[in-house]
């Protein structure tokens, strides 16, 4: 009997001593954090301007594996060549419509002017069209006087509607009536935040880019508009994977259309 009393203490004490050391393996045991993914900081659209004149940095294209959209002067030496090579890279493609700045030098052949009547400038944005196939919208190349000229964008609007274009103001002039009057006509529409490379110093290119991501953390969204440069694009292709890890996400500017 005494035996037995004395076994059975012996087993509950080593069941006791188990069951504390599991307690304190389970207590003490680091744990796994789980790896939260990084929250969407915002949207970010970047078009390229100023294609068509040369088909210099189509290579480096190929090494930004992002959405993109290209703006493309129409009626250039390279103007088809570069539109058939971005639509092969899955790049969006767009229209840059050369338009009728307030200082009158260096204009496109065609530049649409505010003194042009209507069938002038329907004609000239169906020749354009005609040239760069692929655009799914229109923005204006200069045009600090045309998008300010309440007519001359009337004209143009209601053009783009019938073809279901969109307009992406590069916003030029602080008078330009392209916002108000697109949602009055019901034109998809989206304006420029920042532009990327006013001057070429890779410093500036990287000031402005924070800008830009910091307008999309704050509104949700943001676009910037760079140009058919070297110095661009390398930047483009360094920064981008960067931006992505941050949590920004790149999309084609139709889906910042409003």
């Amino acid at each position: 009997m005494k035996k037995e009393l004395i076994y059975k203490i012996t087993i509950g004490v080593l069941l006791f001593i188990v069951i504390a050391q599991w307690v304190f393996i389970a207590v003490t045991r680091p744990k796994k954090v789980p790896k939260v993914p990084v929250g969407l900081k915002g949207k970010i659209a970047i078009v390229i301007d100023d294609w068509g004149y040369n088909s210099n940095n189509l290579y480096i294209l190929d090494e930004i594996k992002y959405p993109l959209t290209a703006s493309i002067l129409p009626n250039l030496k390279f103007s088809r060549h570069v539109a058939e090579a971005l639509q092969k890279k899955g790049i969006q493609i767009i229209l840059h419509l050369p338009m009728e700045p307030v200082e009158k030098f260096r204009l496109e052949k065609n530049t649409i002017m505010t003194s042009f009547d209507e069938i002038t400038i329907r004609n000239i944005i169906n020749q354009d069209l005609a040239n760069i196939v692929y655009a799914k919208g229109v923005s204006n190349h200069m045009g600090s006087s045309a998008t300010s000229d309440l007519k001359t964008m009337e004209i143009i609007f209601k053009e783009l509607k019938a073809r279901n274009l969109y307009f992406l103001d590069s916003l030029v002039s602080s008078k330009s009536v392209c916002f108000s009057l697109a949602r009055k006509m019901g034109l998809g529409f989206a304006k420029r935040d920042v532009f990327l490379d006013n001057t070429e110093d890779p410093n500036y290119i990287r000031g402005q880019i924070t800008k830009l991501k910091l307008r999309s953390r704050l509104r949700g969204w943001a676009i910037g508009i760079g140009h058919n440069r070297k110095v661009t694009l390398e930047l483009l292709k360094e920064v981008m994977p960067e931006m992505e890890k941050e949590g920004y996400r790149f999309v084609f500017l139709s889906e910042l259309v409003r």
